[in-house]
């Protein structure tokens, strides 16, 4: 028996999620079409409306619906401090540790050669056009400790140091190997404390 067209491109759309393969992707269409036609309207309105609304801000390259994410507008940040952090989950675990108040930049990734992913794919041309604005002091790198994470923050270090900027990475307080998102609130506050320069 031929499945329907459609249940097969929903199938496959599904399968874009990250660890969503083909038998995952298959329960979760036959559970939206057989048991939650509500729940599957308000999946693709949600999924609709944010891909026409949602944008990178300007200032720090986190999604937002503004032009200016409501972070870089407080008056309450401190602006001359500027984290650097791969992705947005990561932000919001540095906000959940409640020991950052700067200001953020978000890479939306990391360096990855073998992945195709360079300087221009990570928006380092944007991340320095923001170091150089009179503002920025110091640029804290908060990249994960994975070998993609260290290169990354190796490679913005040495492109800083030309720019008389002072450069400070967080302490290893964070397991080797391990990404901000999945680390307790207490341990990645202490990493904060204790970052070094570099």
């Amino acid at each position: 028996m031929k499945t329907p067209t459609s249940l097969e491109d929903l199938i496959d759309a599904l399968r874009c999620l990250p660890g969503v393969g083909p038998r995952s992707a298959q329960r979760m269409a036959y559970h939206l079409l057989q048991r939650d036609h509500e729940g599957a309207r308000r999946l693709a309105g949600s999924l609709d409306y944010a891909l026409q609304h949602i944008r990178h801000c300007e200032k720090c390259n986190n999604f937002t619906e503004e032009v200016i994410c409501e972070l870089c507008r407080s008056q309450r940040r401190d602006a001359a401090l500027l984290c650097v952090v791969e992705m947005p989950a990561d932000l919001l675990m540095m906000e959940q540790a409640h020991c950052y108040k700067g200001l953020y930049f978000v890479l939306m990734g990391r360096l990855s050669p073998l992945d195709g992913i360079g300087p221009k794919e990570i928006h380092l041309d944007r991340l320095l056009r923001r170091t150089q604005d009179g503002v920025v002091r110091e640029v804290v790198l908060a990249t994960n400790f994975t070998v993609e994470g260290e290169a990354t923050a190796h490679y913005i270090s040495e492109l800083l140091h030309n720019k008389d900027m002072k450069v400070t990475r967080i302490a290893r307080g964070l397991p080797v190997g391990g990404e901000l998102e999945h680390v307790d609130s207490g341990t990645l506050a202490q990493a904060v404390i204790e970052r070094r320069e570099i």
